[in-house]
């Protein structure tokens, strides 16, 4: 998969990581209203040998902590050592909602419904395109670690896309729980690194403001997975999760709110679900109406809303088989 047969230096910002180094360098972003400068602190590892180079992002959303940690854990790890190729590992992107506990930026807009971003744009679409234009023309795959938004809670599942053969194969090599084709989001990052060529999987685990060390373990074996299958790093002993076998999923939709009311889900999330299996309840506060939600079909759901006060039509739990 590399695109070059020998070892390569890598720029970003004003500096430059050759081979056989590894740098914390800084893209810069935007300054707040007090003129504090904000920039995006980015990891690089550069073996001497030749290989993939291989991103590893967190935080695009900046309530989505549990790619924050995963990431955060590996970079502490003494025995963490590129052999081959090169890791981009990026903790934070998204540095404007992460200190406001936000999704998004203090304007409003979703930095992964902006890409590939435009130099004189608002804030989510600056971030995106000096985001896109040092990174994306200079790694070989990505791997963009999330969580489900809001109080949906995911258990570890990994996506890909199913116009791109390389981007399924990675994916199955990360060995997540689950696993299932995602279409492509217009100004997604992960829409503009398949238009540029670059074949990108996406982690889902836990719920956002919220750690799920189930989660952060799966994310950090699943990554570790994937750069030991291309030789980049020895082989983890012992594992961070247990070996599994994954769950290809083929077909999935949503159950939503039959009603509005109290939402009591009384399945765990990652099980498996038999057809007409009650899977929770839609309730009202004084115990006159009570409204079940059945599985349609035998599986699984991977993904569980943990509001506990919903509206008719709100997604409750995600399923597949």
């Amino acid at each position: 998969m590399p695109k070059e047969e020998k070892s390569k230096s890598i720029s970003i910002g004003k500096e430059t990581v050759s081979p056989g180094e590894h740098k914390l360098v800084k893209i810069s972003i935007d300054r707040l209203p007090t003129g504090t400068l904000i920039d995006i602190p980015i990891y690089v590892f550069n073996s001497k040998k030749p290989g993939p180079t291989v991103l590893v992002q967190a935080g695009l959303h900046g309530d989505e902590i549990n790619g924050i940690e995963i990431v955060r854990r590996m970079l502490q790890e003494e025995s963490f050592h590129v052999d081959r190729g090169a890791v981009v590992a990026v903790p934070i992107l998204n540095i404007f909602g992460f200190i406001h506990f936000s999704r998004d930026v203090p304007d409003g807009k979703d930095v992964n419904r902006s890409f590939p971003g435009t130099k004189t744009g608002s804030m989510a679409s600056r971030m995106a395109y000096h985001y896109t234009s040092q990174i994306l023309d200079q790694i070989d795959f990505g791997i963009d670690l999330h969580t489900g938004g809001a109080q949906r809670h995911n258990y570890p599942q990994i996506r890909y896309t199913e116009e791109d053969e390389v981007s399924r194969q990675i994916a199955e090599v990360f060995k997540a729980p689950f696993v299932f084709p995602a279409r492509l989001i217009k100004g997604s990052f992960r829409s503009a690194a398949f238009k540029k060529g670059v074949p990108v999987v996406v982690f889902e685990a836990g719920e956002s403001m919220r750690f799920d060390d189930y989660a952060i373990l799966e994310g950090m074996q699943g990554i570790l997975n994937v750069l030991h299958h291309f030789e980049m790093v020895a082989e983890l002993d012992p594992l961070y999760a247990e070996k599994h076998d994954s769950v290809m999923i083929t077909e999935r939709k949503w159950l939503r709110a039959p009603t509005a009311g109290m939402f009591i889900p009384e399945v765990k999330n990652g099980s498996a679900i038999k057809k007409g299996q009650e899977l929770g309840i839609v309730t009202d506060t004084y115990a006159r109406r009570r409204k079940q939600v059945k599985s349609p079909y035998d599986g699984f759901v991977f993904c569980i809303n943990h509001q506990a006060v919903v509206n008719q039509g709100e997604a409750l739990f995600h399923i597949g088989k």
